[in-house]
């Protein structure tokens, strides 16, 4: 009697004991053609691209609660400077040293914010632009095999100092000026004597003071400003200066 082909798959499944065998699903096709390159972007690539899109924009939402924080503490730190001739103004400089605190978390989460932007412009550039116009080719021919290299272990893009470099030139370098012009001007035009002498805390000279600060503006300046190649994926400007990963 000829048997069905469920009968006969069952049958192939079972050991001679009637119990499933463990190892029957175990197949090194599992998944073949789930992305092939000659079909159109299928359901299970857009969930994906949907759950990465989800990722990166929960990290952005943390790089901006970094930002708010920051805009506040320093608006707090000025207007209280300001507020009488007998505050201290020192308390601006610990302002910077705060900004600057915000400025290194801010930089680490932007590092983790990297990662899924890339993903996302990976789709981006390979699948969802491929597919609607195939003649602009793909942007990265090996894009699988990077993306899938991702997936099994990821890693971050960018390194802190340039990180650091992309908050400073979209963020905090803006805010740092405006923390030096209340500096500024609260040792200039709250004190009688020379902006100098008043510049001093405590037993630190001055010119001590002052040094300390121009040097730690002109690192600044020279992080966020200075020649380099981007590795950050995605980023708006007005000339490609990203190598490609």
């Amino acid at each position: 009697m000829t048997t069905s082909a469920a009968d006969d798959h069952q049958t192939g499944t079972e050991d001679h004991e009637g119990e499933p065998d463990p190892t029957a699903d175990a197949s090194p096709y599992v998944g073949k053609g789930l992305l092939d390159e000659t079909m159109g972007p299928s359901s299970a690539m857009a969930h994906l691209y949907r759950g990465e899109l989800h990722r990166m924009k929960l990290w952005r939402e943390r790089l901006d609660k970094t930002t708010n924080w920051a805009v506040v503490v320093i608006a707090a730190i000025v207007t209280w400077a300001f507020s009488s001739p007998e505050n201290p103004h020192y308390i601006i400089l610990i302002g910077v040293a705060t900004l600057t605190v915000f400025l290194t978390i801010e930089a680490r989460r932007y590092r983790g914010y990297d990662i899924w932007r890339t993903r996302v412009r990976t789709l981006q550039e390979n699948v969802w632009a491929y597919g609607l116009d195939p003649e602009g080719g793909l942007v990265d021919e090996n894009w699988r095999k990077r993306l899938g290299e991702d997936y099994r272990t990821p890693t971050l893009k960018i390194s802190t100092e340039e990180a650091i470099a992309h908050r400073l030139r979209r963020v905090y370098l803006p805010l740092f000026a405006v923390l030096l012009a209340a500096w500024f001007v609260r040792i200039t035009a709250f004190s009688p004597s020379s902006w100098i002498e008043t510049a001093a805390i405590g037993m630190i000279p001055g010119t001590v003071v002052v040094g300390g600060v121009t040097l730690f503006y002109v690192g600044a300046v020279l992080v966020a400003l200075r020649s380099r190649t981007w590795h950050a994926k995605g980023e708006l400007r007005t000339e490609d200066l990203r190598k490609r990963r």
